[in-house]
């Protein structure tokens, strides 16, 4: 199972980041977990460089999409709503079809941000039909440093969530798949 996982963080030190690399360190070894942390060196969308004029950043984020088995997105809240890269990245996968049946799902490093995630849900449930709503895990790890991000994913109770979580989604994963 290839997970791709993306960060809508474009910091350097980003706390998404950061719980997306602890949880692929501790994935079931069945599930790979690779993480797309480019969400602010993709250029600003447009249609005029769509097809052949399809910026080489763009394109490795859409092949990465395409060949992933589905997408974990986690994503901070910046004025309770999507990040503007996080948003971004997704405007350049509507005219493609590498999103419309891809599984995605959402991790979240935080108590609070119900608005952005509640507009996030609504964003990916447009775009795709496999957006899995009843698959979510929240992790308290905001505001930590990197390294205290690790350590906190790391703990018995949070390393069983995050296994169950990548477990739950990568049946759901493959549920479709099978029907395709």
């Amino acid at each position: 199972m290839r997970i791709l996982a993306i960060s809508g963080s474009a910091r350097l030190n980003s706390t998404n980041t950061a719980m997306l690399r602890a949880i692929r360190a501790i994935a079931p070894s069945d599930i790979e977990v690779s993480i797309f942390d480019g969400v602010g060196r993709l250029p600003v969308f447009s249609p005029d460089l769509e097809g052949e004029s399809l910026p080489a950043a763009v394109r490795d984020f859409i092949d990465a999409i395409a060949k992933s088995d589905g997408v974990i997105i986690a994503s901070p809240e910046y004025v309770r709503s999507i990040p503007g890269g996080l948003k971004n990245a997704i405007d350049w996968l509507v005219s493609g079809d590498e999103i419309v049946h891809k599984p995605i799902a959402l991790l979240h490093a935080s108590h609070r941000g119900d608005d952005m995630l509640a507009g996030l849900r609504t964003v990916l449930a447009t775009i795709s039909d496999r957006f899995a709503v009843d698959i979510f895990l929240r992790l308290p790890v905001m505001k930590l440093e990197p390294a205290d991000v690790f350590r906190t994913v790391e703990t018995a109770e949070n390393c069983s969530k995050v296994q169950a979580y990548l477990q739950a989604f990568s049946a759901y994963c493959m549920a479709g798949s099978e029907s395709v």
